[in-house]
């Protein structure tokens, strides 16, 4: 079989790899799509992030489906030819956090494609993949492309949830890469009042204002969110998704007293405007990955109340891998670029 691994900034191939055996418990899936995700860029572009850097050869991918080719022993529930989506988060079930119901902070985490371990956890990106029979949901009635969008989904999820009670409230939601989309997207279905959305590009603006957004602002225009910036500010609830320090300092001007402010996104540490946030009693919370908002990301695309179709602008074949990630990295002209393993 091929797997696609990254050996070290822009030193990407496509490799034969063994193909493996499901054991008890497990299933073989030959994986029809796989997305290209922010984690997956900076591996490709920069060899890592912050502190987490590639060592050795990776194999990379985490949002993915396909269909079962063959169960293990002791697997019920599924049966050869399903269509899975297939949750990357492996938590051990027996570590302090997983005790605690926190399984996404499991201490003892196995999630595809990362390199903060050594040796790397081996991502998804490969034809034919052993997982454990707990990580497939069936994706019955959706497309291949579709179910690989259950993890950037389970990822919004997680972070609505974190903001609270959502229905009624103003929501403002920076950076509209395909995690603020779906972000948009969530808090619609959660629903939220009012919806703003902002970036620097006026192609992923666009498109927000097809995911649900009230009103859309380009972050280049400073005088735009000074209408919010009240001495109470305006919003309920801000999701940062962009990772930019100046979108989170944007945002904690704009909320109001007892607000909730989501850091979803990950880049440089900002210099916290702390007076605000004492002033007016701002939650600042963070978003970390999810669990068991994965199911329920199947069942609201299989249900169509979430479509996320839309967000799939490019499908290119896995020998066209490279031209996936380098259309992934433009946001003037892509949202979620897909690579097809069949």
């Amino acid at each position: 079989m091929k797997a696609l691994v990254i050996h070290a900034a822009h030193d990407l191939r496509l490799e034969e790899h063994d193909t493996p055996a499901p054991g008890p418990g497990q299933v073989l899936v030959a994986i029809a799509r796989g997305g290209v995700c922010g984690s997956d860029l900076h591996y490709f572009h920069d060899g890592g992030f912050g502190a987490v850097r590639l060592r050795e050869p990776m194999i990379l991918g985490h949002e993915v489906a396909g269909h079962v080719a063959a169960l293990g022993p002791d697997v019920s529930g599924l049966a050869v030819g399903d269509l899975v989506a297939v949750s990357p988060s492996r938590p051990c079930g027996a570590c302090a956090t997983c005790l605690q119901g926190l399984p996404n902070h499991c201490l003892n985490m196995r999630f595809y494609g990362s390199a903060m371990p050594f040796p790397h956890i081996q991502g998804a990106f490969r034809q034919m993949l052993v997982v454990d029979a707990a990580q497939c949901v069936r994706a019955d009635g959706l497309s291949a492309g579709e179910a690989a969008m259950a993890e950037p989904l389970a990822v919004a999820l997680h972070a609505v949830g974190r903001a609270g009670e959502v229905l009624g409230r103003r929501v403002l939601v920076t950076g509209c890469g395909p995690i603020g989309q779906l972000v948009i997207l969530a808090a619609r279905r959660a629903g939220a009042a009012e919806i703003v959305a902002t970036d620097l590009a006026d192609f992923t603006l666009a498109v927000a204002r097809g995911s649900g957004a009230d009103r859309v602002i380009n972050a280049s225009d400073s005088a735009a969110m000074q209408e919010y910036a009240t001495v109470k500010g305006y919003f309920d609830i801000h999701i940062e998704c962009s990772g930019a320090p100046q979108a989170l300092i944007a945002g904690i001007a704009a909320v109001k007293p007892r607000g909730v402010v989501v850091q979803l996104g990950i880049g440089p540490a900002p210099t916290l405007p702390l007076m605000p946030i004492i002033a007016r009693e701002i939650d600042l919370r963070g978003s970390f990955r999810f669990h068991g908002e994965f199911a329920t990301a199947v069942t609201l695309m299989q249900r169509r109340l979430i479509d996320v179709a839309p967000l799939i602008t490019h499908t290119m074949s896995l020998t066209e891998a490279e031209d996936a990630f380098r259309a992934a990295s433009d946001r003037n002209r892509a949202m979620k670029a897909q690579i097809d393993f069949a």
